[in-house]
């Protein structure tokens, strides 16, 4: 999930950011499911190139993500299998090199996280370590759970709400 992928958003901003019509100090990167993933990767890797983060259910520990999942398909086929197959090359350089968590003490931009509380793709626990994470490195964090959604904000109230934390993230933050 990480190499080449994050390569190529980082080429993107800085090639977006050269744009008379982007504010290069106002940049932010947001995403859901793999991009909330990317999010957290991108989090510690940016370079100062980022002012601010949204990640909504994304993964943030892939250890734990492979032992909390109820869809394995997606870290068996992405990822390469279990993180404790020490035989498996391509596993073993994804949860060594591509893990948000190898790159957390590299964090130092604020950053938003929402959750849906029945989410079972992407376990809540997930955010929570994320948040944590920040919080604990002192870190302008906000972490936003909504307990009776899943892996997508469906109900139009919660929807709404959501709206809402994004963009007074934003005005906070950019």
């Amino acid at each position: 999930w990480g190499g080449q992928a994050m390569e190529d958003y980082l080429s993107a901003i800085d090639a977006l950011a050269k744009e008379p019509f982007v504010d290069s100090d106002r940049l932010g990167a947001v995403g859901a499911s793999y991009g909330g993933y990317s999010v957290f990767q991108l989090a510690g890797i940016h370079e100062n190139r980022f002012r601010s983060f949204i990640s909504h259910a994304g993964v943030f520990n892939l250890e734990s993500m492979y032992g909390t999942t109820e869809e394995l398909f997606f870290v068996n086929w992405d990822i390469g299998g279990p993180y404790w197959d020490e035989s498996n090359a391509a596993a073993r350089r994804s949860y060594r090199e591509f893990n948000p968590i190898r790159q957390v003490d590299q964090w130092d931009t604020p950053i938003l996280i929402t959750q849906g509380g029945k989410d079972y793709r992407v376990p809540m626990g997930q955010s929570q370590e994320a948040f944590q994470a920040a919080q604990l490195q002192g870190i302008k964090s906000r972490f936003v759970l909504f307990p009776e959604e899943n892996h997508w904000i469906l109900s139009p109230q919660n929807g709404i709400a959501w709206q809402r934390e994004f963009f007074r993230w934003l005005n906070e933050t950019l």
